[in-house]
């Protein structure tokens, strides 16, 4: 089966030379997500909990676009440009996989991001 490009279907603008996801045998491969405003490619700054929900929203749009949701999602990579702002990271990101009866497993390190933004998340999901 041939690798099938995932669009993010609000984005107007590139932000690089990748795909928002990759298709392959099923699996989603979706690309670093950050809190960016879809038409313009700029960072939408905000507190740690406004960013992960905007990088999340992005993140279960593409994945809708792929034919899946969050519920899809088998493992998760998390950037923080702040690891002392883990808690107030997770509680959000909790917030997005309550309904999951299997949370992804996650890896979640502190980095540094593209434009001081706070957090970048990419995920893989398994399509049904």
């Amino acid at each position: 089966m041939p690798k099938k490009e995932i669009k993010h279907p609000e984005k107007e603008k590139s932000t690089g030379a990748y795909s928002a996801a990759v298709e392959i045998d099923g699996w989603i491969y979706v690309s670093g997500q950050g809190p960016l405003d879809a038409k313009t490619a700029l960072p939408i700054r905000g507190t740690i909990e406004e960013e992960t929900k905007l990088t999340l929203t992005h993140v279960a749009t593409i994945l809708k676009a792929a034919g899946c949701s969050l519920n899809d999602v088998v493992k998760s990579t998390v950037h923080l440009s702040d690891i002392n702002e883990f808690d107030r990271f997770n509680a959000t990101y909790k917030e997005f996989f309550k309904d999951v009866a299997v949370l992804p497993a996650r890896t979640t390190v502190q980095s540094v991001l593209w434009s001081n933004i706070k957090v970048e998340i990419d995920v893989i999901a398994r399509k049904h």
